[in-house]
C-alpha cells in the first residue's frame, strides 16, 4: 500500500505529513521505506502526550477535555494541525490506546481513531484491534495507510 501511496502522490504532485500518538512514528516509516517517498514526505511528527498535540498541532485542549484524546475530533485535528504545520496537501494522524495500560470501559484496550487531512477536507475513523501492544501498534499503522489510500482512490 505504501508503494501506491508515494506513487499516487509523485504523480498527482501531492506531498504527505503524519501526526502519530500511539503508532509513534511507525505510519511515517511505512512512507519513507518506498524508495522516492523524499519527494512526497518532507517530516511528521510524534506527539504522544496531550501538551505536544496542542503546542506543535494546534489541537484544542477543549477539544482534548470535551472529547477525549482518543477520539475522531481530535483526531480530525491532529491531521489538519500537521498538514498546516508541514504545509502539505494530505496528512494521517493516529491516536488510541495500545495497552495494556490505558483502557477504559468506555475506550477499551485497542482502540484507535485515524484522521486524514485532503486538500481542505477532513476525515475520521474510530477502529478496533485485538492483539498485545506491538500487534495494536502495527495494525493501526497499517490501517492508517490503507485509510489514506482509500480516500485518495475515491
Amino acid at each position: 500500500m505504501e508503494e501506491w501511496l508515494v506513487f499516487f502522490l509523485k504523480e498527482h504532485k501531492m506531498t504527505i505529513t503524519t501526526a502519530e500518538s500511539c503508532t509513534g512514528g511507525m505510519v511515517a516509516s511505512h512512507i519513507v521505506s518506498v524508495s522516492g517517498s523524499s519527494e512526497v514526505f518532507s517530516e511528521g511528527y510524534i506527539t504522544y502526550s496531550e501538551q505536544a498535540k496542542n503546542k506543535l498541532l494546534g489541537v484544542s485542549m477543549d477539544t482534548i477535555k470535551d472529547c477525549n484524546v482518543v477520539s475522531q475530533e481530535v483526531a480530525g485535528e491532529m491531521a489538519e494541525g500537521a498538514a498546516r504545520a508541514a504545509g502539505t496537501d494530505v496528512a494521517v494522524s493516529t491516536t488510541g490506546v495500545a495497552g495494556p495500560l490505558g483502557g477504559t470501559e468506555e475506550i477499551p484496550v485497542g482502540t484507535v481513531c485515524i484522521g486524514c487531512y485532503i486538500n481542505g477536507k477532513i476525515y475520521t475513523e474510530k477502529f478496533h484491534f485485538e492483539g498485545n501492544r506491538k500487534k495494536i501498534r502495527k495494525a493501526a499503522a497499517e490501517q492508517a495507510i490503507q485509510y489514506v489510500c482509500g480516500l485518495l482512490k475515491q
